[in-house]
């Protein structure tokens, strides 16, 4: 009886040691959502992937990212290049005309190749959904799946050889490596295993973060200051087409991002032989010579301007629109004017259209600490 009485007692026990570890079983890290506040007068459809939902984790890894230059897979300190590199948040995180390393604004990677276009301004890509580059080539329902969106985007950043030149395993062991990191993706992603989908999904995650809504412009749609007699009458110029005629491209009455996220044959030449154009994603002959409308937000630190940065001022491209566009048989038939020219301003025009495009700079944007280079990395702290 005295033996029974102790079997009993000692399962007793072990139950209880059992039911210990259950309730004491660690519960996994779940990361914080993250919800976009959408300012006044956007549109509130936004390109998040299902597989990729915003969280406060996802953003701070992707911030990190964004900025490490180790990110090309390199330690060595001429090796080093970083999504920042040329992606620089006081030129609206493109390279910028005034760039140190790339002189007319004109980016290389590190193995010395010039990229094929200059740069398109990181800045409102959260509503972005008719794909990425001038001639969109990652959209969202693109029959590759590897292509389609701002995920694709970094993987592609990384490996071209007019850019990072990385290799995935090897950048995938390095930030295994480095203290903190194993940590924070475990955080985001819940695995300290890093993988370079994971890199590819916090890097994007911080991107479409990169929201400018608080410029002069914004103020006075918002009621909160009055524009100038120039700067209104340049913004009747901008959206009529008896004026400047650049709404029809570039939004402006009703559209507050400022650009269609479309394509234009916009009458720069009569011979196109890039064949890295529209054309070459749709095969659509309207399409050839064809590139996307830009934002004009923050567009006069954005120079040099078109796809191939033939204009070095804002005053060059209103001159070129002005009296310079020459007709093609696949210009847009949004370029009304092309039988003038141009638009023909004069120059009280010229400078009442420029004042009102200098209202669309946000400092706010420019100097966001969110958006800046953290002051230090995981492996520093």
């Amino acid at each position: 009886m005295k033996a029974l009485y102790t079997i009993i007692t000692l399962l007793w026990l072990l139950s209880c040691i059992l039911s210990c570890k259950k309730e004491t079983k660690e519960i996994p890290y779940q990361p914080t959502p993250y919800e976009i506040d959408i300012p006044f007068g956007f549109p509130t459809k936004l390109n998040i992937p299902e597989n990729n939902p915003m969280t406060v984790e996802g953003i701070e890894l992707g911030r990190y990212l964004f900025y490490d230059g180790r990110l090309s897979g390199r330690t060595h300190p001429d090796s080093l290049m970083s999504c920042a590199t040329c992606h620089r948040q006081e030129r609206s995180f493109e390279a910028g005309i005034d760039h140190p390393d790339f002189p007319g604004g004109f980016p290389h990677g590190l193995t010395g190749l010039q990229t094929h276009h200059v740069m398109l301004p990181m800045i409102n890509l959260v509503w972005n959904s008719t794909g990425y580059g001038w001639n969109g080539f990652l959209y969202p329902d693109n029959p590759d799946p590897q292509l389609r969106n701002l995920e694709d985007f970094v993987r592609l950043a990384v490996l071209a050889s007019d850019e990072m030149d990385g290799d995935t395993t090897r950048i995938k062991n390095l930030f295994q490596s480095l203290n903190g990191y194993p940590e924070l993706f475990e955080k985001a992603f819940g695995s300290s295993q890093i993988t370079f989908t994971h890199i590819e999904k916090a890097i994007a995650q911080f991107i479409r973060t990169l929201i400018s809504a608080d410029s002069r412009f914004d103020k006075y749609m918002r009621g909160e200051l009055q524009l100038s007699p120039s700067e209104l009458n340049g913004y009747v110029l901008f959206t009529t087409e008896e004026g400047a005629d650049c709404f029809h491209c570039h939004g402006g009455f009703g559209n507050p991002l400022f650009t269609t996220h479309l394509y234009y044959n916009d009458g720069k030449d009569t011979l196109f032989t890039d064949p890295m154009d529209r054309f070459s994603i749709t095969g659509d002959p309207m399409d050839i010579g064809a590139y996307k409308a830009t934002t004009m937000r923050n567009i006069e630190l954005q120079g040099p301007y078109m796809h191939d940065g033939r204009f070095e001022t804002l005053d060059d491209v209103i001159d070129f629109y002005s009296t310079a566009v020459v007709n093609s048989p696949s210009i847009s038939p949004l370029m009304h004017h092309v039988a003038n020219g141009g638009v023909r301003l004069t120059p009280t025009e010229r400078e009442d259209l420029l004042s009102f495009i200098r209202t669309l700079r946000d400092d706010s944007f420019l100097t966001n600490p969110n958006f800046s280079k953290p002051e230090h990395f995981p492996d520093e702290e």
